[in-house]
């Protein structure tokens, strides 16, 4: 019997993200003197109460220099929020805590996605 969940669409775009994630520079490489980073996530749709705060702690050792972040709603489809721009911007200038807003790229239906996430990142570095 053949296993349909591996063609599914939501396994192709897991396939998909990690696929970048592989081919992407290490975050190691790129910020070298980066001992440690959480990231705290927050996802809302407009005018709806937030949803309880995530936090990603990232390996830094092994972790690609790429921040994607799947949409918190099962119903969007194509929705990720790529913070990588905001947080690498953020790392190379050795900022120990920065913040940032991305809107969800994807689609509900017929309409765009509308969940907003926030994070706040929290660096440490090496002196």
């Amino acid at each position: 019997m053949l296993n349909n969940r591996r063609f599914s669409p939501a396994a192709q775009r897991f396939a998909e993200r990690r696929r970048r994630e592989n081919d992407a520079p290490r975050l190691s490489d790129e910020v070298p003197d980066l001992v440690s980073l959480r990231l705290e996530i927050e996802e809302h749709a407009a005018g709806a109460a937030s949803q309880p705060k995530h936090i990603r702690r990232v390996v830094v050792e092994n972790a690609p220099a790429l921040f994607l972040v799947p949409c918190g709603d099962p119903r969007c489809t194509d929705g990720e929020h790529d913070v990588t721009r905001t947080v690498m911007q953020a790392l190379r200038a050795h900022e120990a805590t920065f913040t940032g807003t991305d809107e969800c790229k994807g689609a509900v239906g017929t309409s765009a996605c509308p969940r907003v996430l926030h994070f706040e990142g929290i660096a440490e570095y090496r002196p």
